[in-house]
């Protein structure tokens, strides 16, 4: 209502999606409506905490992932047409957002047993490739030629990024916890193989040695990402690159909308920024990593019907608030993938244990 009031319906034909990006002087007052929530919100013990929380038959209580802080501060509470509902809070000493109560990591394949192939290959499935193609070029010459590398896609789904894997010449390999999904992937692609499960159970995978391993919107879904990141760092060959795609805890829509971010889905348990993503690299053993801006689909493949001076100023609304909605960033497992695939337009932030 203060937005309708404040414009008129100058940008009503903008989509809701890019309007707190154009709108002039919205950044600032979203920025500070985020420091005056996150200021007067309270911050509770674990115990009191978890007194006042339902707990789910497949859920537990955590303290952060990041820095082990217990202390809570309730922030949101998402929730859905068909009856999910969760509720989100901040550690209060390092920022990082996470659902809690939590998922249990041995009930996490609870989330995908039956039907999660439909959504990934619904309406959800539309432009992923499309996505795809925008993060690689982004990330350009990682994914330029695949020849004699070795690739991992982690989270693999449906197949829809192993076909273009394929496509490009990588020997690439996938793992998901849908059987379903894993099925349908096996089915689409011609020379790449998907498995059922996690790393550790294929021998294929277990034995390391992968050039690069993708995670395609599957690091909010990870219940002990400190766990599956050293995992990851080992399967990692010397000069190995680890590319992560996921929403934006940044993400100008959140301060928005709030609870009703389109970031807060059913699945999702962790939200990360581009300090607590440096945080987990960090902590897992990577050298270094590389952000690049996401503007948006229909911006970045020049199908956007924004004029092009609105399209000017989401770009520099993004870039002055490391607000996209989503996160894309190039993990490097040491010194010798810096030297190798470094020397790329996004600056490499160095990372220490």
């Amino acid at each position: 209502m203060l937005a309708k009031l404040a414009y008129g319906s100058r940008y009503d034909r903008v989509p809701w999606s890019q309007r707190v990006y154009v709108r002039p002087a919205e950044r600032l007052f979203r920025e500070a409506q985020w420091r005056w929530l996150t200021g007067r919100s309270p911050v509770v013990p674990l115990d009191a905490y978890q007194r006042v929380r339902p707990l789910g038959r497949i859920e537990e209580f955590l303290s952060c992932m990041m820095c082990g802080e217990s202390r809570q501060q309730p922030l949101y509470e998402p929730a859905g047409g068909d009856g999910w509902r969760y509720h989100v809070v901040r550690c209060p000493s390092c920022g990082f957002l996470y659902r809690n109560p939590n998922v249990r990591p041995e009930r996490l394949g609870d989330l995908y047993a039956t039907g999660y192939n439909t959504f990934l290959t619904g309406g959800y499935a539309a432009n992923r490739q499309r996505r795809y193609d925008l993060t690689m070029k982004a990330f350009s010459p990682v994914f330029d030629e695949g020849k004699q590398r070795r690739l991992l896609d982690f989270g693999s789904g449906a197949g829809l990024f192993l076909e273009l894997a394929e496509q490009r010449g990588f020997d690439a390999c996938g793992v998901d916890l849908s059987a379903e999904s894993v099925a349908l992937a096996n089915e689409r692609l011609s020379r790449a193989r998907t498995y059922f499960g996690a790393p550790g159970d294929v021998p294929e995978i277990a034995a390391g040695g992968f050039d690069v391993i993708t995670l395609w919107s599957v690091l909010a879904h990870l219940p002990r990402p400190l766990e599956d990141f050293h995992r990851f760092r080992s399967l990692l060959a010397p000069g190995g690159v680890l590319l992560i795609l996921t929403v934006n805890a940044r993400s100008l829509l959140l301060k928005a909308y709030g609870s009703k971010w389109s970031g807060f889905t059913r699945n999702h348990l962790m939200f990360y920024s581009s300090q607590t993503l440096r945080t987990l690299l960090g902590r897992t053993g990577f050298a270094g990593v590389a952000f690049a801006p996401h503007y948006g689909d229909t911006v970045e493949a020049g199908t956007t019907k924004l004029p092009a001076e609105l399209t000017a100023r989401l770009r520099r609304t993004v870039d002055l608030s490391d607000g996209g909605n989503m996160m894309r960033a190039l993990a490097f497992a040491d010194e010798e993938a810096i030297g190798r695939w470094g020397g790329g337009p996004h600056r490499i932030h160095r990372l220490r244990a």
